[in-house]
Formats: structure tokens, C-alpha cells, sequence
């Protein structure tokens, strides 16, 4: 029996504010997490011999180890073809596509993860898209029109023309970074650092800093989400694996709510159109998010505008079947439609 009953003139309590958005937030922050820790690994990683080819020795290094290709003994004689082909595959391909089978296994399953949650690139990405739209207020300069003057938050978009001084410097000192790094996969790191403590290069790698820091400052400033989309490899094959499993993860609409939407931001303006980094549009059909990369910022972009909405977001991971049922909610939207604007036409 409750000794202390509550009192007829206490106040009820009916939470309203959803766990969704709590719950999309923690996730970002994970997401960031990994995001930095792959970062750090993509740095570190020549530096502790965890992987790189040194080109002056002619081996590779992998986990703290000399990885060689055992083709030693069958350039000077000492083995037969079939230890060399051996080699071969024990120690190339069957790695190599061991690793790529594991990716498509997870494109297979949840998509572009590996873009959104651990690809260096990715992350110069999203950096270099906020201070886009602190200078301009579009995260690209190749958008048609500035985001939404209102943020999920309630706060005003300002824009500084001012942060153009920090912006393309950034962009030209990334990418002089990622040059100095992808050097050191291929020269001993130690060397390499030196030289750039005390700024004396060779020419040789002069010429490749001076190249790599030029195409990877035009793909940072100019191209971004572009590259991802149509340029990245590793990216679309990934895309193409999760295109052909429909029970795959997906970011699901509930269309049954969509006018729920139209309260979203001032002005009938989408925040989950504004919050992707690929600039796609989270509401549409798998094969229009076909570069999608399991961010989850649209996710959490709704979850913020919908948050005293006591039915939730509209926007929410699927898969399986769920994921099918979105497709198929798609499928009979678009043919009401079709056939809403052919009774128009035919009165």
C-alpha cells in the first residue's frame, strides 16, 4: 500500500517531448567518436607501422610487421612458380578481398556506413560544409539557394561574409595535411615529419605535395559531396550493393503524417533537406538517397523540429520488412497522385 498517496491538488504530470531526440543526439555523438578515432588512425597508422608500404625498403608494413609478398626465393631461383603463386594469394588476394567482402557485407546490410561513420573524407566534409554556411549560408557553392534563415533549434542562421578568411585557408591547410600524410604511407614517416619540421623536402617529393595539396585543395573547397557522389569508388560500389538488398537499412518516411512537415520550419522549408551533407533529400525513395550515408543527421533534424509532437518524427531508420513497407508506402503515394492528376485533367 503507497503510504504517501499523491494529493488530489498535485499537478499531473504528462511527458510530451518524445526519447527520440535524446536519443538521435547520443547518436551523433557516437557517430563523432568514431569519426575522430578513424581520423586519428588514418594519421597515426604509418607512424606505428600499423600499415603503409615504405617504398625504399620495398615491403609493406602491417600491424607492426614486414608484410612481403614472398616472391624473394622465386626472383632468385630459389622456388617454383607454384610457391610464388602461393604466396600470391595467401598473402595479397585473399587480404585484400577478405577486406572488401567484409565491406560489401556491410553495404550489403546498412549501406554507406563506412562513409558516414568512419571515412576521413567524409569528416573534412560536414567540417568544411559548417564553415560554408557561417561564411555564405549554403553549405556548397554550388547551392541553389541559402538553408533555412531558422535552424532546427529555434536560432537564426547569421551569415558572416568574414568567415571566408578562415574558410579557404582551411580547405588549402587540409589539404596539405592529407598530402604530408599520404606520404608517409609510402616514405618512412620519421623522414618525412623531419623534413617538414625543418621545411626541406626533396624535389621529388616536393613535386607530390605540391600536386596532391592542389587537386585535394580544388576537391575540398569546389567538390566535397560531389566527390562522394559520383567520383569515390569505394563509395558506389557500396551504394550498389545496398541498392539491390530492399530489406537493407533505410531512412523511413511516414507519409501518413507528412503534414506534419509543413509545421517542420517557417516558410514550408525541410530541416532534414538542410541538415544532409549530401545534399539529397531524406523524405524521397532509396533509389533518389542511392549516395546515403547512415549520417542520421536528418534523423536527428527531425527528431528536434518534432520533439513536442506527441506521435513522434516522421523520419526514422527501417529495414526488413519495414524497409520494403516504406518503399511500397512510396509506390501507392506516387500512384494517388498519378491518378488524382489525371481525374484533374480529364474534368
Amino acid at each position: 500500500m503507497n503510504a504517501n498517496p499523491p494529493s488530489a491538488s498535485s499537478p499531473r504530470v504528462i511527458p510530451i517531448a518524445p526519447a527520440p531526440l535524446p536519443a538521435a543526439r547520443r547518436l551523433q555523438w557516437r557517430r563523432r567518436l568514431f569519426q575522430g578515432g578513424f581520423y586519428l588512425l588514418f594519421i597515426l597508422a604509418p607512424v606505428f607501422d600499423l600499415f603503409r608500404f615504405d617504398l625504399e625498403a620495398d615491403h609493406a608494413w602491417l600491424l607492426g610487421f614486414e608484410w612481403r609478398l614472398g616472391l624473394d626465393d622465386f626472383l632468385a631461383r630459389r622456388a617454383s612458380n607454384v610457391e610464388a603463386g602461393a604466396n600470391l594469394l595467401l598473402r595479397l588476394f585473399l587480404p585484400v578481398f577478405g577486406v572488401a567482402a567484409v565491406v560489401l557485407w556491410i553495404s550489403w546490410k546498412w549501406g554507406r556506413l563506412f562513409c558516414g561513420w568512419l571515412c576521413p573524407h567524409f569528416s573534412i566534409v560536414e567540417f568544411l560544409n559548417a564553415l560554408f554556411v557561417r561564411a555564405s549560408g549554403k553549405p556548397t557553392l554550388w547551392e541553389k539557394a541559402p538553408l533555412p534563415a531558422v535552424r532546427t533549434g529555434g536560432t537564426r542562421l547569421r551569415r558572416d561574409p568574414r568567415w571566408w578568411l578562415l574558410v579557404v585557408p582551411a580547405g588549402v591547410l587540409l589539404a596539405f595535411s592529407w598530402a604530408v600524410v599520404l606520404l608517409t604511407y609510402v616514405l618512412p614517416p620519421a623522414a618525412i615529419y623531419a623534413n617538414l619540421i625543418a621545411l626541406d623536402f626533396t624535389l621529388n617529393q616536393t613535386v607530390f605535395l605540391a600536386i596532391v595539396t592542389t587537386a585535394l585543395s580544388v576537391d575540398f573547397l569546389f567538390a566535397r559531396h560531389l566527390f562522394c557522389r559520383y567520383m569515390c569508388s569505394v563509395g558506389v560500389f557500396q551504394s550498389l550493393v545496398w541498392m539491390k538488398n530492399r530489406d537493407a537499412l533505410v531512412v523511413g518516411f511516414d507519409r501518413a503524417r507528412a503534414s506534419a512537415c509543413s509545421t517542420c520550419l517557417p516558410g514550408r522549408e525541410s530541416a532534414c533537406n538542410a541538415a544532409c551533407p549530401m545534399r539529397l533529400k531524406p523524405r524521397s525513395i532509396k533509389r533518389h538517397m542511392f549516395t546515403c550515408t547512415q549520417c542520421g543527421l536528418c534523423l536527428e533534424a527531425c527528431a528536434e523540429t518534432q520533439q513536442h509532437n506527441p506521435d513522434g518524427p516522421l523520419l526514422a531508420w527501417v529495414s526488413g520488412e519495414a524497409a520494403r513497407q516504406n518503399e511500397a508506402g512510396f509506390s501507392a503515394a506516387q500512384e494517388r497522385r498519378a491518378t488524382s492528376k489525371g481525374a484533374s485533367l480529364q474534368g
